[in-house]
């Protein structure tokens, strides 16, 4: 029901933006954002936006870099991600959460899953 797009190659430094179409989810969500999962690592939340009021979650580590914002009239949900790392490499996955208990933080209870997109820092 979600729909990603974007990513690929980028140089460290470099920028890139992810976006995550919502418009075929067939019920109303509380909140959505971008996970991500690199080889041999757990999943782990990088920009979670709750619908209601905006309120925004940032992993630590890609806070002043990455920006998740919300196009309300597309139903669609961009990640800007600047001054990329190679540590950012891993493939990043889109999700809802529709019942209000997602876990941020893991992914766990996010009911609503888009397709995987590789994002893959390197020179």
């Amino acid at each position: 029901q979600l729909q990603a797009s974007g990513g690929g190659l980028v140089q460290p430094g470099g920028s890139t933006t992810l976006s995550c179409d919502a418009s075929r989810v067939t019920s109303d969500y509380y909140a959505i954002g971008w996970f991500r999962q690199a080889p041999g690592k757990k999943r782990e939340g990088v920009a979670i936006i709750r619908k209601g009021d905006g309120h925004t979650y940032l992993l630590g580590s890609v806070k002043g870099r990455f920006t998740i914002s919300k196009d309300n009239a597309k139903n669609t949900v961009y990640l800007q991600m600047d001054s990329l790392k190679p540590e950012d490499t891993a493939v990043y996955y889109c999700a809802a959460d529709r019942s209000g208990l997602g876990n941020w933080i893991t992914g766990a209870d996010f009911d609503s899953w888009g397709q995987g997109t590789l994002v893959t820092v390197s020179s």
